[in-house]
């Protein structure tokens, strides 16, 4: 699922919290490609320093660690709440229907696709909406209902699509 969920808060004042399923495979990519983040600066910096290059690898070394280092950093603490709320929605989430009630394309000059408006509800868990900005998709359409799973007491949820 890709996309950023636009939410809005039911009459207790908590903003829903949307998450991504990631699997096994999908958190392997996800963390080895932030360790190669935080590790490519040190490791030119170690590089140039054992080989003597003098400015071209070293500046690159120092480039990559200001740069890169903190990306890799937030990928990977970004990868860990994803897989700790679908732990948490795995193991205390109630079923829950996510309705389509509206579509608006959108484009912002460097990307594109589609608004989608999102109705939640289903048994034990409080009616609340979302918007879902994510890519165009032909299934996408007005009422179609999607399949999500909801912790009530976080109103943290995730949308199978």
């Amino acid at each position: 699922m890709n996309g950023a969920f636009e939410l809005a808060g039911d009459s207790s004042g908590r903003e829903p919290t949307q998450t991504s399923r990631i699997g096994p495979c999908g958190a392997l990519f996800l963390y080895s490609t932030a360790a190669g983040l935080c590790l490519s600066g040190p490791v030119l910096l170690t590089v140039a320093g054992f080989t003597g290059s003098a400015s071209g690898l070293l500046l690159t070394g120092v480039l990559c660690t200001v740069l890169c280092a903190p990306l890799g950093v937030v990928l990977w603490a970004n990868t860990d709440n994803e897989r700790e709320y679908n732990r948490r929605l795995d193991t205390v989430g109630v079923a829950a229907t996510a309705e389509v009630t509206e579509l608006t394309d959108w484009d912002d000059g460097e990307e594109a696709g589609v608004t989608v408006g999102l109705r939640f509800s289903g048994p034990g868990c409080p009616t609340f909406e979302a918007t879902w900005k994510r890519s165009k998709h032909p299934a996408l359409r007005v009422g179609l209902r999607l399949p999500a799973v909801v912790d009530p007491a976080d109103h943290l949820f995730r949308v199978d699509f």
